[in-house]
């Protein structure tokens, strides 16, 4: 049997995750290859360095957003939600920007555009809890690449659509519907309804799916974990000043196996969480195995005493 054991170090995020899986040595550029046949590789560009956190080399994996300026932050260690948190509190950032790359054609219709959308995005910042608006709203731009607010519909018929290997695409779907129905529980939807503000953005989806091509290419029967830190201390995201682990977060890991840490940082994101909610066959210590290859994977942030990164071990 092919091991994965993922070596949680200090927290899970998703592209923590991809970065590990390109240093144990699978190939990036095949991964870059097959995320084309989602179709919006127009919308981001994606890099992997190799990098040392506290003395260990790992591989730093990172989606840019095209036409955003400062896209590596919300890969700190909270990804998902920095991101997405920073552009709502912005209120028209990330949509100003979608209209840049939407309506390209004209500078002069892209400028009405920012101010149009200006108001409109405060106006759904406003209604946030309300997903009904915020549905109708982003669904008016969903097929002109609206980066930031896609819903579980859209995501699930991108990836259903796609000419993906049909392993690719379980898997992808299985780590969507966990999220999906972790966001439905804690906003009170049903699953047709729910928009991922927090996680639906471009870079999820490449992390996602991204981490499903890597795992199919590395030929991997069983995923092993150990337990997982979460961090502690208070983040803020859309709904507010929340405490880590964010809602969505802990809601994703139920049943999973949380470790206590005096990091006040978000060490695990709802990507990382969802992978191994999902993926983990079983939770416990490195298994007995002969090692083959080692991975490790970066977060953005520093800690003075902790290596962020993630390990992984493959072996059988």
């Amino acid at each position: 049997m092919r091991t994965l054991y993922i070596d949680c170090i200090n927290g899970i995020s998703g592209d923590m995750f991809i970065g590990a899986l390109i240093d144990a040595g699978a190939d990036a550029t095949i991964m870059q290859e097959e995320l084309k046949k989602l179709n919006i590789q127009d919308e981001y560009t994606l890099s992997w360095i190799k990098v040392i956190k506290n003395g260990i080399s790992s591989t730093k994996f990172d989606v840019h957003l095209v036409n955003e300026h400062t896209h590596d932050h919300d890969h700190g260690h909270s990804h998902s939600h920095e991101h997405t948190h920073d552009h709502d509190h912005g209120h028209s950032h990330s949509h100003e920007h979608t209209h840049d790359h939407d309506h390209g054609h004209s500078h002069s219709h892209e400028h009405t555009h920012d101010h149009d959308h200006g108001h409109s995005h405060s106006h759904e910042h406003t209604h946030d809890h309300d997903h009904s608006h915020s549905h109708e709203h982003t669904h008016d731009h969903d097929h002109s690449h609206s980066h930031d607010h896609r819903s579980y519909k859209d995501i699930v018929h991108m990836i259903e659509t796609s000419q993906l290997s049909e392993g690719v695409k379980d898997t992808s779907l299985r780590l969507f519907r966990k999220i999906g129905e972790a966001e439905g529980l804690i906003h009170g939807l049903p699953l047709d309804k729910v928009h991922f503000h927090e996680v639906g953005a471009v870079d999820s989806i490449i992390d996602i799916v991204g981490a499903a091509i890597l795992l199919e290419q590395l030929q991997i029967d069983i995923i092993k974990s150990s337990s997982v830190p979460v961090g502690n201390g208070k983040i803020h995201i859309d709904h507010g000043i929340y405490p880590v682990p964010a809602p969505a977060t802990l809601e994703i890991m139920r049943g999973v196996p949380i470790e206590q840490t005096d990091i006040r940082s978000e060490l695990t994101t709802p990507t990382g969480a969802v992978f191994v909610a999902v993926l983990v066959n079983e939770f416990g210590n490195l298994p007995s195995m002969k090692v083959q290859s080692i991975g490790y994977g970066a977060g953005t942030k520093t800690f003075p005493k902790h290596p962020n990164v993630i390990r992984v071990i493959i072996g059988e």
